[in-house]
């Protein structure tokens, strides 16, 4: 949510910055928002004037009470009355106008960076860098759900009875490469001077409202029928919401976190879920970082943690890229955001596994999450990043480690987490 104030004083900039992200829709909005604000202030000023006014009236009462001016008294009663009734009013329709505001700010989207490349989806997003080198092996790499199979790590006919599609069962050496990843990617986060933490995984619609927009939740979240509960789609929504109504020592800062959650996604719309295999599905786990910083330092951050991922993968001999999101790719609270994308030999093509993203002030101010400074107090800025999130990255990794024969070689950074074991062999031999 930007600052109203950018509205009443440069409306064109916000206007600009919807034009840049190919929302013109919204723009309209910029105009409707300025009119009601106009319309807002105006009453509260009213209201103070009235209530100045009541207050002169009514401390006229007491002197005309001494001298028994009874009939004066009667009338200044009633003109404080129909003042009081005035102010009500006025509130009333306030209050009214202050909803519409806010819900017409949570629409209008955060002002992007200058860096970002214009461009109106994703399909001109822009490359930054490739790390590492990809290959492609002299035999034909499997379907990653066949190499599950074949290690007897994958069952989702038993999944689709027990829950749907969408589901899955990862078993045996599978499911411990899985948590391998996941256990390395904290311990590797925790090395780096981040306080790990397993957050709530079910969170309040103030919170869902405070750190996404409402077209992402619809699209995104499950709702627990009955109550005022969503389960999470990231660990980021229930990381950043501990810190609502927060007034922060600037002494305190920058605060870095890393979060392991289960995620849980309706992925719904043109992409669809997978039949076979284990790319887009409805509940995943992920380790997660956070940062609340000064504005100051937050591009700082913002390139050290994509950096971060782009060393977990490496450290696991798994190619990636990073890809700059252009300004139609970029969610509505999004300052800039850079994807992480590795190599898949089998489709020859780079995928996505993981996102790097600051948000500017954007959560702070939904939030009311300010860092108290000497010159006075601000909004924070925050900035969200996927370490590792599977099983997307145990695709990657599988692909990338699968040998001829159906085994898969286990990195080195993973062999303590598996027992000191250096392959997973195939069930049946090729």
């Amino acid at each position: 949510m930007i600052d109203i104030n950018i509205i009443r004083t440069n409306k064109e900039l916000v206007k600009e910055n919807i034009k840049k992200k190919f929302q013109d829709q919204k723009l309209p909005l910029v105009d409707e928002v300025e009119e009601l604000d106009k319309k807002f202030r105006a009453l509260k000023q009213e209201v103070d004037n009235l209530r100045s006014l009541r207050n002169t009236l009514s401390g006229k009462i007491p002197l005309l009470m001494k001298e028994k001016k009874l009939d004066e008294v009667e009338k200044i009663k009633s003109e404080v009355k129909a003042n009081n009734e005035k102010i009500s009013a006025n509130e009333k329709e306030i209050d009214e106008l202050s909803l519409k505001i806010k819900k017409i700010m949570l629409t209008i989207p955060n002002f992007i960076d200058k860096s970002v490349p214009i461009g109106k989806d994703d399909s001109q997003n822009v490359e930054i860098e490739r790390f590492g080198e990809p290959k492609v092996p002299d035999f034909e790499v499997p379907y990653h759900a066949d190499i599950l199979t074949n290690i007897g790590g994958l069952d989702k006919d038993s999944a689709g009875r027990t829950s749907g599609t969408g589901f899955y069962y990862l078993i045996g050496d599978a499911a411990r490469l899985h948590s391998a990843m996941l256990s390395y990617a904290r311990d590797y986060m925790i090395d780096h001077g981040f306080t790990y933490c397993i957050p709530p995984f079910m969170i309040k619609s103030d919170v869902v409202d405070g750190v996404m927009s409402f077209a992402e939740m619809d699209a995104m979240m499950y709702k627990i029928e009955g109550e005022d509960l969503y389960l999470i789609g990231t660990s980021e929504h229930s990381m950043i919401g501990r810190f609502k109504g927060q007034l922060i020592s600037e002494n305190d800062l920058p605060i870095t976190m890393t979060s392991y959650s289960p995620c849980f996604r309706k992925e719904g719309g043109a992409h669809g879920l997978e039949e076979r295999g284990v790319y887009r599905v409805h509940q995943f786990e992920k380790q997660e970082m956070i940062v609340l910083c000064k504005p100051e330092e937050s591009m700082d951050w913002y390139n050290k943690m994509w950096q971060f991922t782009v060393e977990v993968f490496r450290n696991m001999d798994i190619p990636v890229r990073t890809l700059e999101c252009c300004s139609g790719d970029l969610a509505d609270l999004k300052v800039k955001s850079c994807d992480i994308e590795a190599w898949s030999p089998r489709q020859k093509k780079y995928f996505e596994v993981g996102s790097c993203s600051t948000l500017g002030d954007a959560q702070a101010r939904r939030l009311g999450i300010r860092a108290k400074g000497e010159k006075g107090n601000y909004f924070l800025h925050t900035l969200n990043n996927t370490v590792l999130a599977s099983p997307r990255g145990l695709i990657a990794l599988l692909e990338n480690n699968v040998q001829k024969d159906g085994s898969v070689l286990i990195p080195k950074v993973l062999q303590s987490y598996m027992g000191g074991k250096t392959k997973i062999e195939p069930k049946n031999k090729r």
